[in-house]
């Protein structure tokens, strides 16, 4: 089965792909992303590779016959693209040069932009999900690209919230969120001529920091060379300073919030920005999302924000004096 179901409660579409049940966990001895399998090119990159279990696809199959005056369906359109980082079967992200990580945001601009072609994509969500403790079952560096043919809730929300922003005040509020980070300044973890990482004021992770673009730009498609080329070095420092904050493999899911496709512009209020949802509180003890959180949308963040924010400068100056060995 897949197709989309309507939730009348929340004005919202839950994807159902019971395909994706067969799924399978990495073989000890055979990757799929490692050249030599047959499955990819003997020499790539970086490289778009097709879900063998799409969520969504072309040509969804017709819903099943269970659709009412009220519970609605609708066909599971879309597409589900798996982005490989690297031909090496245990690189990850900070581990690649700033280099290598240019070519994978040109990739990812590639594909964001040949999506956007579709009339009935809505939405591109370009992310990573990173470590088994957010359900990575292939630990190969990649991560995936979701064209959504309905706007999923979450950006929905955030795309009211900054429009009713700009409407009150005029301005771009990731733009007076960037100016009220760098006047407390903090909360700041790096910096560089083009982006600016912190974790926000708000964040209810107690890592989740946010990587945003200093010029109002919208997507990928905007930024110049250098822009790009200071998004890769900003990803590289900051997935490498969450490597040293507990020694270890730091998981996370990062997601890219870019405009939306094939709807009404957003240009004057919409801001380009990465978030991350690193699910650590230490290093061996997991921040959860109960029930009040995911019953009541009520996040809470276990921890002080400011006081994580120096464990992360910390972690940011051990990463510098290793890069520099």
């Amino acid at each position: 089965m897949a197709e989309l179901r309507y939730n009348p409660l929340l004005r919202d579409w839950t994807i159902v792909a019971s395909n994706r049940q067969n799924r399978p966990h990495m073989p000890k001895d055979y990757c799929p992303f490692c050249p030599g399998s047959g499955k990819v090119p003997d020499h790539y990159d970086v490289y778009k590779y097709d879900n063998d279990f799409p969520a969504l696809r072309a040509d969804p199959p017709e819903p099943d016959p269970v659709a009412t005056k009220l519970y609605k369906t609708a066909p599971s359109y879309g597409r589900c693209e798996v982005i490989l980082y690297s031909p090496e079967h245990t690189k990850t992200l900070p581990e690649l040069s700033v280099e290598h990580i240019g070519k994978l945001i040109d990739l990812w601009t590639e594909r964001f932009e040949e999506l956007s072609k579709d009339p009935n994509h809505k939405y591109i969500m370009i992310f990573e999900n990173r470590g088994e403790e957010v359900g990575v079952t292939m630990p190969h560096p990649h991560g995936q690209i979701y064209a959504y043919s309905k706007m999923p809730l979450k950006i929905q929300t955030e795309l009211n919230a900054c429009k009713a922003h700009h409407e009150e005040h005029g301005t771009c509020l990731l733009c007076d969120m960037n100016r009220e980070e760098k006047a407390f300044a903090q909360r700041v973890i790096i910096e560089n001529d083009s982006f600016i990482c912190y974790l926000p004021f708000f964040t209810d992770y107690p890592y989740g920091v946010f990587i945003v673009s200093k010029n109002h730009k919208t997507a990928l498609t905007d930024f110049t060379a250098e822009e790009k080329r200071d998004l890769a070095d900003i990803l590289k420092q900051t997935t490498g300073t969450m490597d040293e904050l507990f020694d270890r493999l730091f998981p996370y899911m990062m997601v890219l919030h870019q405009r939306p496709v094939n709807s009404e512009s957003v240009e004057d209020y919409y801001h380009f920005h990465i978030e991350f949802y690193p699910p650590l509180r230490a290093k061996d003890r997991i921040k959860y999302y109960a029930s009040s959180e995911m019953g009541a949308w009520a996040a809470t963040n276990p921890l002080c924000v400011e006081e994580t924010a120096v464990q992360m400068r910390e972690a940011h100056k051990k990463y510098l004096a290793k890069a520099r060995q």
